[in-house]
């Protein structure tokens, strides 16, 4: 894969394990020199209370490659839940690239020269769990990130799958919100 990637977008859902576990990131990949250049560089320099934004890194002092950068999808204003967001979750995010460019899904030559941004959702109830499963919760938010990159690099779904499903597939809440249950 030698052409340029200007900017794909990919997501992926991970549930199914002990409660407050599941992962859903949205991702945007693309070239440094390209608009998800400059986002991720905005984004990096316009920090906002309650949403900051940090590279993804397997242990402090070693950011991962491609450059990954984590935006929360919802207000992080307290302590716990920051500490497991910048701590299990953005390891998990930082492996899940790393996998993600083992199974060849980023090609290892662009690794310097692609940027991602990542829209992370953690689950609040973490915030009051003490039985929370750190290791379950890392081993989904890794899988969920890697397969978030490898639909996004790969189109997936594509329009033929998705013409031939709409009418099959009803957004979850929406659902629910019909059944009374939101």
């Amino acid at each position: 894969m030698s052409e340029r990637i200007i900017l794909r977008t990919g997501e992926a859902l991970v549930a199914g394990g002990p409660p407050g576990t599941a992962a859903e990131p949205e991702v945007v990949i693309g070239e440094l020199d390209g608009p998800v250049g400059i986002a991720l560089a905005t984004l990096t320099g316009d920090q906002v209370k309650g949403h900051t934004r940090v590279f993804a890194i397997l242990n402090t002092g070693i950011q991962v490659r491609p450059v990954t950068l984590m935006v929360s999808k919802v207000t992080v204003n307290n302590s716990r839940y920051t500490n497991i967001l910048m701590g299990t979750v953005q390891a998990a995010i930082a492996n899940g690239v790393l996998d993600a460019v083992r199974a060849g899904d980023i090609p290892k030559e662009k690794a310097n020269d692609l940027g991602i941004i990542v829209s992370v959702w953690l689950n609040p109830s973490v915030i009051t769990d003490d039985q929370l499963d750190h290791k379950a919760l890392f081993d989904i938010h890794r899988k969920a990130m890697a397969q978030a990159i490898h639909k996004a690099m790969h189109h997936q779904p594509d329009i033929d799958w998705l013409l031939a499903h709409q009418d099959e597939i009803t957004h979850k809440y929406y659902q629910m919100g019909m059944d009374g249950k939101i």
